[in-house]
C-alpha cells in the first residue's frame, strides 16, 4: 500500500519521555517531568469540580459547535461568537488551517527553529516551505517579509516563540502586518499567552479589524493546565473563520474538555497565580545560569532554553538517569542547550542542584 510520497519524509511527534517509562527503564521511585511545559500546578478546582459534575454524560456526543464554550470564550476575549473556531488543542487548529489553504504549487514562510508542527502539516498538504532562521532567538521579521510572494498562503509567528521564549513586540507585529499583502494569512501562534508579562506585548485581538488576515491562536493546555483533555481555539475574521469550518472535525472537542475549559475561564484568580509563581521560577534559573556563565534566553513562557556548551543528548541522558525529563535542544535546532519547563520551586531547585552536581 502506497500513502503520499512526502509522508515518507516525516516523523511522528516525539513528546516528552513518559514518567513511568523512566521510572521501569532506571529502577526510580520519583521522577520529575519538566519537558512538555505543562503547568506543574495543575488545573483549577473549579475544573475538578466540572468534570466530575460532567461524568453522567459520557454516552453522549460534544457540542460540535462548542455553543457554551464559544459563548464564554468570546465574552473573555472580547469578540463575536462566529469569530472563533475551536480544537483538539491548537495544533489542531494548525491542521485546519493547512488543511484549508496550503497544497502543491503554493508555500509557506515560517521562523526556524520553531514550533515543529507549521512545518510538519505544509509537508502533508506539499506545500513548499521557507524557513526563515531566527536571530538571537527572534523572528527575523523583515527577512519573512521579502520571503513573501504571489504564492504565499500562509506566515507562522510563533508568539512567544518555542523554543525560545522570545516574543514579537506589538510594534513590530504591527510593522510586520503592514508589509503583508492582505491575501496573504498571518497566524500569530499565543499558546503561551497567559503567561507573558512583558508591557509591549501585543494586544493581537485589538488588531483583527484593522488586520482581517489575522488569525490568533490560544490554548487551554498551557496556563489553563488541561493539556490532557486537548481544547485550544482561533481567534479572527467572520468569514475567514466561516470558510475554514468546513474542514474541522464534527465532533473535535469533547464533553469534559468543553466543561473543564469553561470552568477554568472563569478562574482566572489561579491563572495569575501561576503566572506570578512561573516568573519566580523563571528567576531560579536565571541566578542559575547567571552563576555558571550560561548562556540564555530571557523567557516570556513557562520553559527556558539554556546553551550549556555540550551535547545535549548527552547531558539529557545523564539527567534522565538521575530522574529528570527535560528537553533535548537537538531535535528543536540547538544541539548543546536543553530547553527546561518551569516547575515548582521544589523541583526546579531539585534539577538546578542535579545541574550544579554535573557541570562541576
Amino acid at each position: 500500500m502506497e500513502v503520499k510520497e512526502q509522508l515518507k519524509s516525516l516523523k511522528p511527534y516525539e513528546p516528552g519521555k513518559p514518567i513511568e517509562q523512566v521510572k521501569e527503564q532506571f529502577g526510580l521511585t520519583k521522577v520529575i517531568k519538566l519537558a512538555s511545559n505543562e503547568n506543574p500546578y495543575g488545573c483549577s478546582d473549579k475544573v475538578k469540580q466540572a468534570i466530575q459534575e460532567e461524568l453522567e454524560s459520557l454516552a453522549i456526543y460534544p457540542d460540535g459547535y462548542s455553543a457554551e464554550l464559544r459563548k464564554q470564550v468570546a465574552k473573555h476575549v472580547g469578540v463575536k461568537e462566529n469569530q472563533l473556531i475551536f480544537g483538539n488543542g491548537s495544533d489542531n487548529i494548525i491542521q485546519i488551517l493547512s488543511r484549508s489553504l496550503l497544497s502543491e504549487g503554493f508555500n509557506t514562510v515560517m521562523a526556524s527553529p520553531s514550533f515543529s508542527q507549521y512545518r510538519h502539516n505544509a509537508v502533508i498538504e506539499n506545500a513548499e516551505i521557507r524557513e526563515i532562521e531566527l536571530v538571537d532567538g527572534r523572528h527575523n521579521l523583515d527577512k519573512m517579509a521579502d520571503s513573501i510572494d504571489s504564492k504565499t498562503k500562509i506566515v507562522w509567528l510563533c508568539n512567544p516563540n518555542n523554543p525560545t521564549g522570545v516574543y514579537i513586540s506589538e510594534e513590530e507585529l504591527i510593522n510586520f502586518l503592514n508589509k503583508v499583502p492582505k491575501d496573504v494569512l498571518v497566524v500569530s501562534d499565543e499558546a503561551y499567552y497567559e503567561y507573558v508579562t512583558a508591557e509591549d506585548y501585543p494586544n493581537s485581538v485589538a488588531l483583527l479589524d484593522q488586520f482581517p488576515n489575522l488569525l490568533i491562536l490560544r490554548t487551554f493546555s498551557k496556563a489553563y493546565g488541561l493539556a490532557a483533555l486537548r481544547v485550544g481555539y482561533g481567534i479572527g475574521n467572520e468569514e475567514l473563520i466561516r470558510l475554514i469550518e468546513p474542514a474541522r472535525e464534527p465532533f473535535n472537542t469533547n464533553r469534559l474538555g468543553q466543561k473543564a475549559a469553561i470552568a477554568a475561564l472563569n478562574d482566572q484568580t489561579f491563572i495569575e497565580t501561576c503566572k506570578k509563581l512561573n516568573r519566580e521560577g523563571l528567576k531560579q534559573y536565571y541566578d542559575f545560569c547567571e552563576q555558571f556563565g550560561l548562556e540564555y534566553f530571557p523567557s516570556q513562557t513557562n520553559f527556558i532554553l539554556i546553551d550549556f556548551q555540550r551535547d545535549a543528548d548527552e547531558l539529557f541522558q545523564k539527567l534522565l538517569e538521575k530522574g529528570f525529563i527535560v528537553r533535548s535542544g537537538k531535535a528543536l535546532g540547538f544541539p548543546t542547550s536543553l530547553r527546561i519547563t518551569v516547575g515548582t520551586e521544589e523541583e526546579n531547585e531539585a534539577l538546578i542542584q542535579t545541574l550544579r552536581e554535573l557541570l562541576s
